[in-house]
């Protein structure tokens, strides 16, 4: 089994209030604390058949414009996802299927490349994003429970799909055995390893205490077995997989410093940085009553993105 990083986002950062204050709340934690991100999903090759674990960002999304508010900037582009994957060394035509963590932009955006992939994931997440198709296949987690978790779903020799319920109504993780060696793609789970290791949960949740359990359930089961943890949005998600190290809980690693920022110009729309919904101005927001012309800076406080519903303070300039 060979997995490799699908590298799409790099040099971002994320504060401490976003990323450990889903259960304490925000105003608990310090946001001049800042920790890596970048965003990369990843690719699972058995040698019979190419498996994807999420599928980036749709080309052509603009990047963020970031300042030092912003509870997570993902970083700016580094290849869109299909030339990303090349890079990796696979042809988007040999990919046979694709296991998807959860219904965001940036774990869903280019699942129109692959229609002849079978595309695997909750039904709960494919009715939130209006998923349809003969390619489609809704979980069922008929497998049942693996190690800690209560429900999976087997789609490959040593490869289950966990029912892990809390990010999204539907969230899911993947789980992939080589040899003495756990491979965990959690998606969204925690969105950096620090969170992980001093047990916090992100803001961003649709349940709360589905998350909190699926949080318990990935730490008993690491605790148990020799974990690579493969994370989405921080670059210790790559590093781990090319050092293959396995996580300790009683020995977290040392944050390194935040990278170079690169500055852009605003374009005037604004990226979600939670699921990557673009607001443009000339467009508005009919499905709240915003008139097309309406600038970001004049929506009304209790505007919520459209898609993910959080608050007008996760969008950046785009």
């Amino acid at each position: 089994m060979i997995v490799k990083a699908v590298k799409l986002y790099e040099n971002g950062f994320m504060n401490q209030p976003f990323a450990f204050g889903g259960e304490e709340g925000p105003d608990k934690f310090d946001p001049s604390v800042k920790y890596r991100s970048s965003l990369q999903n990843f690719v699972i090759d058995t040698g019979s058949e190419v498996i994807l674990v999420d599928t980036g960002m749709p080309d052509g999304l603009p990047d963020g414009v970031p300042d030092d508010k912003v509870p997570l900037f993902m970083g700016t582009r580094i290849e869109d996802y299909l030339d990303a994957l090349r890079t990796a060394g696979y042809s988007p035509d040999k990919v046979s299927k694709i296991l998807i963590t959860h219904k965001h932009d940036d774990h869903t955006g280019m699942l129109s490349a692959f229609p002849k992939a079978k595309v695997y994931i909750s039904p709960e997440d494919a009715d939130a994003i209006g998923l349809k198709g003969d390619n489609i296949v809704r979980l069922t987690y008929s497998d049942g429970p693996y190690h800690d978790f209560p429900a999976s779903q087997i789609v490959a020799d040593g490869i289950r799909i966990i029912e892990a319920r809390g990010h999204t109504k539907g969230n899911s993780i993947v789980i992939a055995e080589d040899k003495d060696i756990f491979y965990m793609f959690h998606g969204d789970v925690t969105y950096t390893d620090e969170a992980l290791y001093a047990n916090k949960l992100s803001v961003v949740f649709e349940d709360i205490a589905a998350a909190r359990e699926t949080l318990d359930n990935v730490r008993a089961f690491i605790r148990k077995h020799p974990t690579v943890y493969l994370s989405t949005h921080t670059p210790l998600g790559y590093e781990n997989l090319e050092k293959l190290k396995v996580v300790d809980l009683e020995n977290p690693p040392v944050s390194k410093p935040v990278g170079e920022i690169v500055y852009r110009t605003a374009t005037g729309k604004y990226i979600c940085g939670i699921c990557g919904y673009v607001y443009d101005p000339e467009m508005g927001d009919p499905t709240q009553g915003i008139a097309p012309g309406t600038p970001f800076s004049e929506l009304p406080d209790d505007w919520h993105c459209p898609r993910c519903k959080r608050e007008k303070s996760n969008f950046n300039p785009a």
